[in-house]
């Protein structure tokens, strides 16, 4: 076995990083991730041979979703290892996963016979695409070569969420026939895309400005307890979990009343997900109490319980998946048995999979934090980008809220009408020109910056998906 040490000019502005690599034994997750995304690939293979169709959208997808989340784990061991060999492979699944991509999307194009941009199925499938574009127009043009280790946990999320939502075609409502439709959705693609890319540079920038390890504990804690409180809101009296009955054979979700499905309760699952709540939530009070006692020898042990919370997060979604991918369960609205399934509760699925995915990136800025302080760039460098990602995510927004007004004039006879996307649409705006105000006229630079970054995200994230489901208006549809 070869033992040696290589020293790159790589990253922005020459800097210099120093990547040990250490013989074959370092390319271990190169040929496990490789094996296994092969072993992925060939199941398709099983319904060609049943007679299936090779290009279906549905099989292209799959294909991205296996490239995407290979180069996520590779993305991953790079900032874990420094093995230039990882990166470089990563680049190339995430280009492979960008052309199955891009063949799904034209596929959706030519069967519909117009642009994929009518519902939340083929937003998302535009929006991935144009993040695993940036993800390579940054890594290629400035040098970033971890944001990978950020934006393809999106990607893969964004693709795992398309496959539990229902993807057939259907015709255009009469609002939607409008070419101010692809200009109008393809603005918001862009822009979410840049808004991703801004958050993203913003993590890294924290990084490089020494912000504590500690601190990133107490947010990734936040994030993920809120994720659990929410799942939380789902628990039933019987110590059960709700979640909402599926018609299999129709695809969709089923309704004892307009506007209101019925929910069927998967027994024990609310005590389980009880038990993890109170294990994502047991980090952040030794973080509490700490820093509120100064008491910095707790702080050890918040590590040690936010990885037994990992472990429990592990558990709830493995026994989730297990209990609600199939079975008939009792609804207390209705007697008798149901059927439900994976895609009756693709956000509780998700949320699920994002938490762990936030957990394990924690782990790895406390397990690896000064090498990953090598390999990014300069805090100074990161700034600039992150107003660049903005400078462009900006006008975007602003022509796409725009678009929207004149295209809501033409068909509904009023240029602003306070729908909830709207509302939230334009205060995704205000947050963004109030980072740019701050910046150009106050001279906000570094920290404050970047969390108005993150935030900025957050809000995108909200406006997306959280509207959509939770404050359905003339935007239903998207």
């Amino acid at each position: 076995m070869s033992c040696g040490a290589e020293v790159h000019k790589g990253g922005i502005m020459g800097r210099t990083t120093t990547v040990i690599e250490v013989g074959p034994t370092r390319n271990t997750l190169l040929v496990l991730v490789s094996l296994a995304a092969l072993l992925l690939l060939l199941t398709p293979l099983f319904s060609v041979l049943q007679g299936g169709a090779v290009f279906t959208e549905a099989n292209l997808l799959y294909g991205a979703l296996v490239f995407y989340g290979a180069a996520m784990a590779l993305y991953l061991g790079f900032a874990l290892v420094g093995n230039e060999r990882y990166v470089r492979f990563a680049s190339a699944a995430t280009w492979a996963g960008f052309v199955l991509n891009t063949l799904a999307a034209g596929h959706r194009w030519y069967i519909a016979g117009r642009p994929p941009f009518a519902n939340l199925y083929e937003m998302l499938l535009s929006v991935v695409w144009t993040l695993a574009l940036l993800t390579l127009f940054v890594e290629r043009r400035y040098g970033v070569r971890v944001i990978g280790t950020v934006t393809m946990p999106l990607a893969v999320l964004g693709v795992l969420l398309m496959q539990l939502m229902p993807s057939e075609v259907r015709p255009l409502v009469p609002a939607l026939q409008s070419t101010w439709l692809h200009i109008h959705v393809t603005l918001a693609m862009l822009g979410y895309a840049a808004c991703a890319v801004s958050f993203a540079l913003a993590l890294m920038f924290l990084i490089q400005d020494q912000v504590r390890t500690e601190t990133f504990l107490a947010a990734t804690s936040g994030l993920v307890a809120t994720i659990y409180l929410g799942i939380a809101s789902r628990f039933d009296a019987s110590g059960g979990l709700r979640v909402a009955a599926w018609d299999v054979n129709a695809g969709r979700e089923i309704f004892i009343a307009r506007g209101e499905p019925l929910m069927v309760v998967l027994p024990g699952l609310g005590w389980m997900f009880f038990l993890v709540l109170v294990a994502v939530l047991t980090p952040l009070g030794l973080y509490l109490w700490a820093v509120w006692n100064k008491q910095e020898s707790l702080l050890p042990w918040a590590n040690r319980a936010f990885l037994i919370g990992l472990l429990v997060q592990g558990f709830g979604l493995a026994a989730f998946v297990l209990r609600a991918r199939e079975g008939m369960y009792a609804s207390p609205q209705a007697a008798g048995l149901f059927p439900t399934s994976l895609s009756a509760s693709p956000f509780l699925l998700t949320g699920m999979v994002s938490s762990i995915a936030a957990s394990l990136l924690y782990l790895l800025l406390w397990w690896r934090r000064e090498a990953l302080e090598r390999m990014l760039p300069s805090a100074e460098t990161l700034d600039r980008l992150i107003y660049k990602s903005i400078g462009i995510a900006f006008p975007l927004l602003t022509l796409m809220i725009a678009a929207g007004a004149y295209w809501a004039n033409r068909t509904w006879g009023s240029y602003w009408s306070w729908d909830p996307k709207e509302t939230w649409a334009l205060i995704t705006w205000l947050v963004y020109a109030g980072y740019l105000h701050m910046r150009i006229t106050r001279g906000w630079r570094g920290r404050r910056a970047a969390l108005f970054a993150i935030v900025g995200f957050a809000v995108v994230l909200f406006t997306f998906f959280g509207v959509t489901y939770l404050l359905p208006g003339l935007h239903a549809y998207a």
